[in-house]
């Protein structure tokens, strides 16, 4: 639901304007403020699943968001609509990531690769079914509907999980008190490097004060939280940052990343040339994306079966040379390209994407222990989240910098961009867990064969 919400309101920004009457500066807010709220909420989820219960905090969570979905579709002004939306974002930033969590629990480690698999293939699907359902539901029901279509859904979901979902144990007394500074410093931290790549991707500059002045606070901000979570501190964490020096994480979650921003980087530029080199409308221009989310929504509960299989290592290696195969194939079509081209090399990137992405998640939770779940997949969403935000300002820059006159060389400037990340994906699979009960070939660190006995400060 959030994602689908995301993507129609960047398809309906031109309906909003009209409705509201309100700058395309303003309407941006509905937008950026939804992402603000959910990467501010995304760490205290972090602490409040072990504290609250992980079932109780999904009603809440879902309830929050169904109850921000049903004010912003019967806001009454632009403020109203950007308050409702950062009620909606708060919703999110806690279901989002606990979802993670949940299923990794309830998979265990031996069905973690399939069942991320699966969570894989619906989060590749939303982003393309977003623009065809947006487009729908405004030229057929108006853009009320955009939210307000999440009121069946999320009641399904909440019932389903009233029936379905296993009842928290009781809370423990010694549940670890909150790391006050540690979400004064990383939550407004981390929002602020969202903010200024939100301010990139629409100014199309990283040298203005509206970006370097968020970017700035928010490299401040997490280098204080680096200090104030050095291994010396026997205070409970937010983040225990000794995650990272288990090789086999720190790639999981880099390649998580990176594959948020060539997927969101691939979304957001293959509408424009459609768009401005073919000259369709919006809805043909979703429908012609679609084959790179289907590609990917096919391929990665695939990629979860073999993983279990042959290890997370060569699937990840083999969807990233199929993505760099499409990327590569973009950087030579032109405005004269038959559709077909396009649409093949579409699906060669959303299909390694698929593989990288949900091989890359199953490994990651398979070979966390327990207690750090709640962590990583805080850590994860964070971090895809952020690679995705990348990706958008990056593709506006250079799309913007190469000016509409030049549309097909802006294009291929972000497809070798696409294919610069995808070999960097390549490279760090030297660290991703090989066939399973394989020793590992390129261990980071001591702390790799240490991982089931780290314990976190107030754990």
């Amino acid at each position: 639901m959030g994602i689908l919400d995301g993507t129609m309101v960047a398809v309906g920004i031109d309906t909003l304007t009209v409705a509201f009457d309100a700058s395309l500066s303003a309407i941006g807010w509905v937008s950026t403020g939804y992402l603000l709220a959910l990467t501010l909420t995304i760490p205290v989820t972090t602490w409040a699943v072990d504290r609250f219960g992980g079932r109780r905090l999904w009603l809440a969570g879902l309830l929050v968001f169904l109850g921000g979905s049903l004010a912003s579709g019967l806001a009454w002004n632009i403020g109203s609509l950007i308050v409702f939306r950062v009620v909606q974002g708060v919703g999110a930033g806690v279901v989002d990531p606990l979802v993670l969590t949940l299923l990794a629990r309830a998979a265990g480690p031996r069905r973690a690769a399939r069942v991320m698999a699966l969570m894989a293939g619906v989060l590749s699907l939303g982003p393309v079914l977003g623009p065809v359902v947006g487009g729908i539901v405004l030229e057929g029901l108006g853009w009320r509907w955009m939210f307000l279509i999440n009121l069946p859904i999320g009641l399904v979901a909440f019932l389903g999980a009233l029936r379905l979902a296993p009842r928290d144990p009781a809370p423990e007394p010694t549940a670890s008190r909150l790391d006050v500074i540690g979400v004064a410093l990383i939550a407004p931290g981390f929002t602020s490097l969202m903010l200024a790549l939100s301010q990139a991707g629409e100014r199309a500059a990283f040298t203005v004060w509206q970006v370097l002045a968020p970017l700035t606070v928010g490299a401040v901000l997490l280098i204080g939280y680096a200090v104030h979570a050095l291994p010396t501190r026997r205070t409970p964490l937010l983040i225990d940052l000794r995650l990272f020096t288990r090789g086999g994480f720190a790639a999981s979650v880099t390649v998580m990343g990176l594959t948020g921003l060539t997927m969101f980087s691939a979304l957001f530029a293959l509408p424009l040339y459609y768009q401005q080199a073919h000259g369709h409308g919006t809805l043909t221009a979703g429908l012609l994306v679609a084959p790179l989310g289907v590609s990917a929504a096919v391929a990665a509960p695939l990629a979860g079966r073999l993983a279990d299989r042959f290890g997370a290592r060569e699937i990840v290696r083999a969807g990233a040379v199929v993505a760099v195969i499409g990327a590569l194939a973009f950087a030579g079509i032109g405005a004269r390209t038959q559709e077909l081209w396009p649409t093949l090399a579409a699906l060669a990137v959303g299909a390694g994407l698929g593989l990288v992405g949900a091989a890359t998640m199953g490994s990651l939770y398979r070979t966390l222990p327990p207690p750090l779940i709640p962590q990583g997949s805080s850590v994860l969403y964070m971090l895809n989240q952020f690679g995705a935000s990348v990706g958008v300002a990056v593709v506006a820059l250079i799309v913007q910098t190469a000016g509409k006159a030049d549309v097909i060389r802006g294009l291929h400037g972000v497809y070798w961009f696409m294919t610069a990340a995808i070999l960097i994906i390549l490279a760090g699979t030297v660290l991703l867990p090989g066939r399973p009960g394989a020793r590992p070939t390129a261990p980071a660190s001591g702390h790799e064969t240490q991982t089931a006995d780290l314990t976190l400060p107030g754990a």
